[in-house]
């Protein structure tokens, strides 16, 4: 699909059509939408910026090639003066008093933020069903989920609600939710663009990313959100991707032969990801074939990692310092109830895993050793890069499951993001691809080569 981002930037300038009634128009869409996609709709100040784009074209100033662009935001990042929920009862009327960096700088090139879009509960899900403001339904068949935790956001971009949005990537909520949905959605090299602002779930694999119709939207808004900050000390300097996405430095493609062998992973799309391969290597690529880690051992070691890391960060959320308060007898008894009250199931069953995992006694057994085991797997994909240029893989091993299924097995949603969560515990930059597969095709590069994926996606577009 050719970039929306240029096509109405030209209709803009060119005046076909105008900022104030582009926006306009897609506010009535997620406000008559029945999707569950929306949290809050931040209408007052989408057709305020509307109208000052408007009245720099008519008065002749150039504009940018974002300025006038319509996008979402997954309910978990700040925004200031505006509900930040993380779709959760306890901060469904907390105000943010400040702007993550990377929406800051989304705003800063024009681009008009219209709603803040539902998601599971502090990123607690993949699904999009642990939130109270209703499942997020899936855009090609609403009787399915729309993914997660990021399912607002790519459902939106699916039905052209937003013309890109932006989601959060812990273990895949922004890859999966792309696939269930048929969208572009990518985690970049963690460190790329600043977590500032974003509600942290865990901290050493939280990633920001777009949601798109096209590979050209992706790259743009890759572009404006990356860069250091010094609010984000994980943060680095990262060159610009460039539109011309030379592939000839991609000469060998890898698949983990354990992934598509695995008793997991459905027939159809095993049949189909085979078929993706022979059609790469019919181009002349040289693919080969990898060993990794079981996906058990992949969940487990993420979800160890992962539970730690939102028990502590979540412990500033007792109703003291932010949030809803419910009044115990006690201090302590205020604590209890209002986190016992306020938290969905999930995410008390995710605090209570984490706290487990980080008690004496268990620390070390657990804790320690999956941290041990990160570091293998970081290993592991060290080597695999010295092969490979580019690993292709499925976003998910089943197809969506119906809404209220996931509800019913946690651990069949722990999971489904088994193809995942060991490029997150890995930092590397992963693309959902919506082709190949009924879920899509995840493609990964090395640290830092985030350019090689888009690359790649090129590609295959061409080839599939």
């Amino acid at each position: 699909m050719e970039s929306q981002i240029y096509k109405i930037h030209q209709q803009l300038i060119n005046k076909e059509i105008s900022c104030t009634a582009l926006v306009q128009e897609k506010l009535d869409l997620l406000q008559q939408n029945t999707f569950n996609t929306v949290n809050s709709l931040l209408e007052e100040t989408a057709i305020e910026l509307a109208k000052k784009v408007d009245a720099k074209i008519a008065n002749g100033q150039e504009i940018g090639l974002l300025e006038g662009i319509p996008f979402g935001i997954k309910d978990v990042y700040m925004v200031q003066g505006t509900y930040t929920t993380a779709s959760s009862d306890l901060l469904k009327n907390y105000k943010s008093a400040y702007t993550a960096t990377a929406i800051q700088k989304l705003l800063d090139a024009g681009a008009i933020p219209l709603v803040k879009e539902n998601c599971d509960s502090f990123g607690h899900g993949s699904s999009s069903e642990n939130t109270i403001f209703g499942a997020v339904k899936n855009a090609v068949n609403p009787a399915l989920v729309g993914g997660g935790s990021s399912g607002g956001s790519a459902v939106n971009v699916a039905k052209d609600y937003t013309i890109f949005s932006i989601g959060g990537d812990t273990g895949g909520s922004i890859r999966q939710p792309a696939g269930y949905n048929k969208v572009y959605g990518l985690k970049p090299t963690y460190g790329r663009i600043s977590r500032y602002g974003l509600m942290a779930y865990a901290s050493s694999t939280d990633c920001v990313g777009p949601i798109a119709k096209s590979l050209e939207d992706i790259r743009i808004v890759l572009n404006v959100m990356s860069g250091k900050d010094v609010k984000d000390q994980t943060t680095y300097k990262s060159d610009k991707i460039k539109k011309d996405l030379n592939t000839s430095n991609i000469k060998t493609v890898g698949y983990f032969k354990n992934f598509i062998e695995s008793k997991a992973i459905s027939n159809e799309i095993k049949v189909d990801f085979l078929a993706i391969i022979d059609k790469i290597k019919a181009k002349g690529i040289a693919v080969k074939e990898l060993e990794f880690f079981d996906s058990d051992i992949l969940v487990s070691t993420y979800y160890t990692l992962a539970m730690a890391e939102t028990a502590s960060n979540l412990s500033r959320l007792d109703g003291t310092n932010y949030g809803a308060r419910i009044e115990g007898d006690t201090l302590k008894d205020t604590y209890s109830i209002t986190r016992s009250e306020k938290f969905s199931e999930e995410t008390k069953r995710r605090i209570v895993g984490g706290n487990q995992v980080l008690s004496q006694g268990f620390s070390d057994e657990i804790y320690l050793k999956a941290q041990d085991v990160r570091n293998q797997i970081s290993a592991r994909f060290t080597n695999d890069f010295k092969e490979v240029d580019i690993i292709l893989s499925p976003v998910t091993p089943q197809n969506p499951p119906k809404i209220g299924d996931s509800l019913k097995d946690p651990l069949a949603m722990y999971l489904s993001d088994a193809y995942t969560v060991g490029f997150s515990l890995a930092e590397l930059p992963t693309l959902t691809l919506p082709k190949g597969t009924n879920t899509g095709l995840q493609l990964t590069a090395d640290k830092k080569n985030d350019a090689h994926v888009l690359q790649f996606a090129n590609l295959l577009n061409d080839i599939l």
